[in-house]
């Protein structure tokens, strides 16, 4: 009996040492590499304005401790991007009606150019591409390909708002999330002598 146990304390001895040696040799193993599931999140379109339904489609992957906070920030930024614009537009919009009040008809010639002229960029965007769906990134400002499968399905048909008739969408978002510069264009505001002074965002194609 005491020669078996010793027999087996040898067999298990020179196991160990083999395995080492190999292990040594080859390297040690990695492992499963964390693979990221197949993500079914819809984010927020960049080439044309938001609308209500886009907002309402936006789907987020859950994480351990709720909604991915890469996918949710990406999210927040191109909103309050396209908030930002719509509101500049609405200011260009209120000093051109006010230069039409007072009969500064050049003034308001100017405003209604450059608003034509920003919206001719979104207008050539959207005949060279169709809207389309980006799903959102697994990781924020990480630049890889995004990770939303084939079969996520397609948003609802969107429904036109006061603020869409315009025509006219905010810059495309970059890569890591974050808004495209912002171009500037000749605007008015509402007091006569500083009247090219206001900002414009406009499509970058």
């Amino acid at each position: 009996m005491g020669q078996l146990l010793l027999l087996l304390v040898v067999a298990l001895t020179v196991a160990a040492v083999v395995f080492g040696v190999t292990v040594l040799v080859s390297g040690g193993d990695p492992g499963l590499v964390a693979v990221e599931p197949d993500s079914q999140a819809v984010a927020l379109p960049g080439t044309r304005p938001l609308r209500e339904s886009d907002v309402g489609a936006v789907r987020f992957d859950t994480g351990l401790r709720g909604y991915r906070m890469a996918q949710v920030d990406q999210a927040m930024r191109r909103a309050a991007y396209d908030i930002g614009y719509k509101s500049e537009l609405i200011g260009v919009l209120e000093a051109e009606v006010t230069a039409l009040r007072e009969g500064r008809t050049d003034d308001a010639d100017a405003l209604r150019q450059a608003r034509e002229q920003s919206a001719s960029k979104v207008t050539d965007a959207d005949a060279a591409k169709p809207d389309e769906d980006v799903p959102l990134d697994g990781d924020a400002g990480s630049g890889s390909a995004p990770v939303g499968s084939a079969g996520a399905a397609e948003l609802p048909a969107a429904t036109s708002s006061p603020a869409d008739s315009d025509g006219v969408a905010p810059a495309v978002a970059s890569a890591d999330g974050e808004p495209a510069d912002r171009e500037q264009t000749d605007g008015a505001p509402a007091d006569g002598a500083g009247q090219r002074d206001a900002v414009v965002r406009s499509e970058t194609a």
